[in-house]
């Protein structure tokens, strides 16, 4: 495959994988969430390198779905302490995030970790540091670990299809009907730390934000079916890297930041033109006359 191949074919497993679980966290109305775990994962993965001095191994991973999980938890401890659930993301995000930048200033030294690289990413790096697999050959490494998570997502989801859009759209039942929501809610969380984590150093936290809520949130308005949601939400994302990467090339400027340009202008599409809840829809309905 091509240089540009493969930076195209990695933005389009980040898609595929944060827009599938951006389905659940739109449904479970924790959009702000993935913004705090794509933010807050930068504290595991800092304390992780400081434990090892070593940036790639497996132990950065976990470093990162130790903070996710923490996150949640945290959010979740303040929320029982009647304290709003946004207020208590907001408060739980920025003072992660915030150990994270400290620990990156005072202690990380001259390794490559950065505010800047955390954010933004840098995934025209990706296809220069490779690996080797059996029968498939070379591949860039980023790429073969966004496909394991994809692999690892699409299990979660079939396997526990029926139990999520239960917890989702109705947690009370779902506990009467003796479903494991605590366990559920904390499997998803890890889901949503790895899928983080894998899209971290490729193309930053920004995109993985955009990814993990705007297809989501742009195939909500054409669909109230869960599984066509799901698909819809997927094909966004491969949309939106594959239209981002175009754009950075046309206007020469950060890839990251376009394929994250590109799902607003998916959202604004799907805004206008959507048949069921879409703006013009609506105002080319009749207006019913009360006699």
């Amino acid at each position: 495959m091509t240089y540009t191949a493969w930076i195209i074919l990695t933005a389009a497993l980040v898609g595929l994988s944060c827009s599938l679980i951006g389905v659940f966290l739109i449904l479970r109305k924790m959009a702000m969430m993935a913004d705090a775990i794509s933010h807050t994962v930068l504290l595991g993965i800092v304390v992780a390198f400081m434990m090892t001095r070593e940036l790639n191994g497996p132990h950065m991973l976990i470093g990162a779905i130790i903070a996710g999980l923490l996150t949640a938890l945290f959010v979740q401890w303040l929320n029982q302490l009647n304290i709003e659930q946004h207020a208590s993301i907001g408060i739980v995000f920025t003072t992660l995030f915030a150990i994270g930048v400290i620990l990156i200033s005072t202690s990380v030294g001259n390794a490559h970790l950065d505010v800047q690289h955390a954010l933004m990413g840098e995934i025209t790096f990706i296809p220069w540091n490779t690996m080797t697999l059996p029968i498939v050959g070379q591949v860039p490494e980023a790429t073969a670990i966004l496909a394991l998570v994809l692999i690892i997502v699409l299990i979660c989801i079939i396997f526990f299809y029926k139990e999520w859009k239960i917890t989702s759209f109705d947690p009370a039942l779902a506990a009467s009907l003796g479903i494991p929501v605590v366990f559920l809610h904390y499997l998803f969380m890890s889901l949503v730390s790895i899928t983080t984590v894998a899209s971290f150093d490729a193309v930053g936290a920004i995109m993985v934000v955009a990814m993990l809520i705007t297809p989501a949130a742009s195939a909500y308005l054409w669909t109230d079916k869960l599984s066509m949601m799901l698909v819809i939400s997927a094909l966004f994302g491969v949309v939106s890297a594959v239209g981002g990467y175009y754009i950075a090339a046309w206007i020469d400027t950060s890839i990251s930041a376009s394929m994250a340009f590109a799902t607003g202008i998916v959202f604004l599409c799907s805004f206008i033109g959507s048949p069921k809840h879409g703006l013009l829809s609506k105002l080319n309905r009749p207006t019913r006359v009360v006699s």
